[in-house]
């Protein structure tokens, strides 16, 4: 019999449903995203470092520009969805910007230039696996040490995001934007 990748249901095994807690809710709706993860206790734990907590070096802004850039270059309309829903408004995104993290490259005109300077960092780093060398020298002094860690970090939790979400095939959530049409 296959093992299938899926939100796990009602009731909620106890070592996992203790971790969840721990979990972010709206409203007392747990993610199907954080109940696929709950097919493991240790993924839970270990899988995905919970990097969105006010102690972060970066802007509420700059790092859902990394995970909105991260996955909607992953295909994962799923936890983009999640994320403009959430976030979009409180991080000062036009709608021309959530539009331009899925549909434009990091030279949109609606960016600043330390966006721009942002989403090519993202962009390579999804891309080839680093910072390109004409870019390094800029990303180097626009974001301290400790940033350019964050930075990184986020792109691969959400890489691994990206690959749960669009593996258990989930559906975009209720509440989820939609990855906008291509002009």
């Amino acid at each position: 019999m296959p093992h299938v990748l899926s939100p796990v249901a009602d009731p909620i095994p106890a070592g996992a449903a203790e971790i969840l807690k721990r979990y972010p809710q709206r409203g007392g709706y747990l993610l199907s995203l954080f109940r696929t993860f709950a097919n493991s206790v240790r993924f839970l734990e270990k899988g995905v470092p919970n990097l969105l907590d006010a102690a972060s070096p970066l802007s509420l802004r700059q790092r859902e520009i990394v995970i909105l850039r991260v996955t909607a270059r992953n295909n994962c309309e799923y936890e983009w969805g999640v994320h403009v829903a959430a976030f979009a408004e409180e991080a000062g995104f036009t709608t021309e910007q959530v539009h331009a993290t899925r549909l434009s490259g990091p030279d949109a005109p609606c960016w600043s230039a330390r966006d721009r300077l942002l989403i090519q960092s993202v962009d390579e780093l999804w891309g080839a696996g680093r910072i390109g060398d004409a870019t390094i020298a800029a990303f180097q002094e626009a974001f301290t040490p400790e940033q350019q860690l964050e930075i990184m970090a986020l792109c691969g939790a959400y890489h691994t995001v990206s690959f749960v979400a669009n593996t258990a095939r989930l559906a975009p959530e209720p509440f989820g934007a939609r990855f906008p049409d291509a002009p």
